[in-house]
């Protein structure tokens, strides 16, 4: 029985596995997915959860509750030799590694968030790839407005009220926005706090924002942020990012305690760097329109790669550089068309290209405020908000997860989000360790008991 090895369960792993179990039938091939959490995250959903919009569970997709017949493995590919189709797992847990032996291996490992050697953002920074972040960030923000709240005005207050983003593209953009939104939100539950105490600052180092989207768009958000207090500084580039302080090109320096990093991402070192397939000058794996590995003169026999961690050609026309942008609406219809590929040469059939046209963007802004680009139509505002919650509603895979994200929308509208911090999960012993490390009073001395005066006995 061929056996199919899918390294990552992001979009493009995940639709891969779960295409590969409508289409096989059964004992034709056996799956096994190998990544190192026990689910896909909808990434586009981030900073809605970030701004406490949907509850953070409901923007992942289990595994092993999807995949009813695919082996689940989990831990880290950090090696493959297809010369010898074997690659080596790293699991989780334990320190002993294995081979893994396939027959075609399906290589969708993603991105991870690209840093520079810039001092202090490794230390300081949260990125925006994760679950894990986003919840992070709505967290740190939340508690900040709570100790904030009780501090005098002064640098350590403004500091404590102040977000910094770095990235301008719609990931940046998209968190910028609705932390915004949800900081003017949380100003209602703190009357001690107004709305010019908090401060919020976009970086981007070219001279534009949403490079997806026409200037004129780019433009109108720009202007609709500015409305709400937002900063964007344009040409400007970060130098550090020490002690809590944001050095800029500019010379300007912006105290924070909260720095979020979005400025671009970088095909997952760890799988490519481990590997001896072949690899493009950007660190992708070269992948032809097909989505095998290989070029259109060279093909490697049983090697397939898609979504952020390959270089796939853009048939459209549209893609930056002639291949495929690193986004969620090319990684899932990839793997949709992976799987159908994979099952046609598994019976002798021929693969088919992928060509798919940018259908457009669309950026939420906050509630009721968005963007949406699609060629030379525009839309911006209150239509462009639900077109985003429309597409990505229904985009969100398993109907399951749909109802579940509609169900937190309903709700907030009704009741308003939640804003209560969980930070403290982060160190869930804490309060524990603090409790069992305070010295004990002394137990007070058990006093003697009285002496018992004889009774007489009654003559008899």
């Amino acid at each position: 029985m061929p056996r199919i090895l899918i390294v990552g369960g992001g979009y493009a792993g995940f639709y891969t596995a779960w295409k590969l179990e409508k289409l096989l039938g059964r004992g034709e091939a056996e799956v096994t997915l190998v990544d190192p959490l026990p689910y896909m995250t909808y990434q586009p959903f981030l900073p809605e959860v970030a701004a406490g919009e949907i509850e953070p569970r409901h923007v992942v997709v289990g595994l092993r509750r999807h995949l009813k017949r695919t082996t689940v493995i989990a831990g880290k590919v950090t090696g493959i030799s297809h010369a010898t189709k074997t690659a080596t797992i790293t699991p989780i847990a334990g320190d002993e590694t294995f081979e893994q032996s396939y027959d075609q291996i399906v290589v969708t490992a993603g991105a991870v968030s690209r840093t520079f050697p810039i001092p202090g953002i490794a230390d300081n920074a949260i990125g925006l790839k994760t679950i894990e972040e986003a919840v992070a960030i709505r967290d740190r923000l939340t508690s900040n407005f709570d100790k904030a709240s009780v501090l005098p005005a002064g640098p350590e207050r403004d500091r404590l009220l102040t977000v910094v983003v770095v990235g301008g593209g719609f990931a940046g953009i998209e968190v910028f926005a609705e932390l915004r939104a949800y900081a003017s939100s949380l100003l209602k539950q703190y009357p001690t706090l107004a709305f010019d105490d908090t401060h919020f600052h976009l970086i981007e180092a070219m001279g534009r924002i949403m490079p997806e989207v026409s200037q004129k768009t780019s433009e109108w958000v720009l202007a609709d942020l500015a409305k709400k207090g937002a900063f964007v500084h344009l040409d400007t580039q970060v130098k550090g990012a020490v002690d809590g302080v944001i050095e800029l090109s500019t010379g300007e320096q912006l105290p924070t305690d909260l720095i979020i990093w979005t400025a671009g991402v970088m095909a997952n070192p760890t799988v490519v760097r481990g590997s001896d397939l072949p690899v493009e000058e950007r660190g992708r794996i070269r992948t032809r329109p097909d989505l095998r590995v290989g070029t259109d003169e060279d093909i490697v026999e049983g090697a397939w790669a898609a979504g952020d961690v390959s270089a796939v050609p853009d048939l459209s026309g549209g893609g930056v550089g002639g291949f495929c942008v690193p986004n969620a609406q090319h990684a899932v219809r990839q793997g949709k068309l992976m799987a159908k590929n994979l099952v046609a040469v598994l019976r002798g059939e021929q693969p088919k290209e992928y060509n798919h046209k940018n259908l457009g963007a669309v950026a939420g802004l906050g509630l009721y405020n968005g963007a949406f680009q699609s060629g030379n139509i525009a839309l911006t505002g209150l239509i462009a908000w639900f077109a985003h919650r429309g597409y990505h509603g229904l985009a969100m895979p398993t109907w399951e997860r749909k109802f579940r994200v509609i169900g937190d929308w309903m709700q907030n509208f009704v009741h308003g989000r939640e804003v209560v911090s969980l930070e403290a999960v982060q160190q869930p012993r804490a309060a524990f360790e603090e409790f069992a490390a305070r010295p004990r009073p002394a137990a007070p001395a058990a006093e003697a008991p009285a002496e018992k005066k004889a009774e007489p006995v009654a003559a008899k």
